[in-house]
Order: C-alpha cells, then structure tokens, then sequence
C-alpha cells in the first residue's frame, strides 16, 4: 500500500502541530500566571538596600520614606535625597553609599525595579486604605524581616475582595473598626 501524502499530514504533522500548540499554551499560561500574581519577585536593585536593617533594626517608619501614603494615591519610591538625609554623613565609605551618593550628586533618579503593582486597569488608592488604619505589612508583608524586598501577597482580584468582603478575618488587629470595603465594579476598576 503506497503512502499518500495526506496519510504523512494526518500521521505526523498533524499530531506534531497540536502538541506543539498544547505545549506552546501551556507554558505561556504557567509563565504569565507567575507573572501575574508576582508573589516571591525579589529583583536585583541598583543599590543594596535592607529594610531588615533601616525598617527593623533602625525602627524607621515606612512614611519617612515612602513620602504621602497618607494623602496620595501612590506611594512614592524614595528619592536619594531622602537617603542623603541621613547618609551624607552615616557610613558614607560603604560601596552602595558611595553608589547612592554618585545618584544624589548626579541628580539622576535612582533606576529602582517596581516589586509592588497592581495592573494597569486597577484603581488603587494607598492613602484611603492607610487612613483607615491598615498597615502597610498587611499588603507588603513584614518588611522588618526582609533584607532584600519580596512580593509576599498577590495583588489580585481575588485578594482584594477576600480583605473587602471580610476584613474583620483578613486584618483581625482592626476588628470592628472597618467596615467592609466596595465591592462595585467601578471602585477599582476605571
């Protein structure tokens, strides 16, 4: 029996295209599901910095930094002059410091990789959920721990709601002095 030509399209390639469609599908689904919820990210930065250390031992508060959480939408990253108040003077021979120096003396901001983002569609607002008493290690994670910084929670939709729809389990230390968060479409969503 002669073997045709379609008998080879439907033997093989078929069968090869499929599974590399399949795979293709899969693999682009694990990479970007990892992408998407972030948790564990932990990029090199620029300069060494340890909240361990400045957040933890130094019993710094996350404000002095991360300037208007309290009445913007956004917390900022720290600017080396914000650093510079303290190390134009404090350690000022360590490698990173002479690193955040050349930034400060350059004036060229300092190229800090993003850990925390909720996506582009999402309306966030820092400043509403830190007035109403939430802790910034809620969302963060411990950050006194962490000598290098991590994304420890997913900034998902599903995690939004589980502390909108039950904040009295997801943040028992403010039990019975939140209520419920919205859970209308355009609360986050703009």
């Amino acid at each position: 029996m002669k073997k045709t030509a379609l008998d080879y399209l439907l033997k093989v390639r078929v069968p090869v295209t499929i599974f590399v469609i399949l795979a293709a599908f899969a693999i682009t689904y694990f990479v970007s599901r990892a992408e998407r919820d972030g948790v564990g990210y932990k990029p090199e930065q620029p300069i060494n910095f340890s909240h361990k250390l400045h957040a933890g031992e130094m019993n710094i508060d996350c404000q002095y930094c991360h300037l208007g959480v309290e009445k913007e939408r956004h917390a900022t990253i720290p600017a080396a002059s914000i650093c510079m108040n303290c190390h134009s003077f404090a350690r000022k021979n360590k490698p990173d410091i002479i690193k955040l120096t050349d930034f400060y003396n350059s004036g060229k901001p300092i190229p800090w990789k993003r850990i925390h983002k909720v996506p582009d569609y999402v309306y966030f607002n820092h400043s509403v959920h830190v007035n109403k008493g939430i802790d910034c290690q809620n969302c963060h994670g411990d950050v006194r721990k962490m000598g290098k910084i991590r994304q420890v929670r997913a900034f998902t939709m599903k995690d939004c709601l589980n502390c909108h729809r039950n904040p009295n389990k997801e943040l028992p230390q403010l039990k019975g002095k939140i209520k419920n968060g919205p859970e209308y479409c355009s609360a986050c969503h703009r």
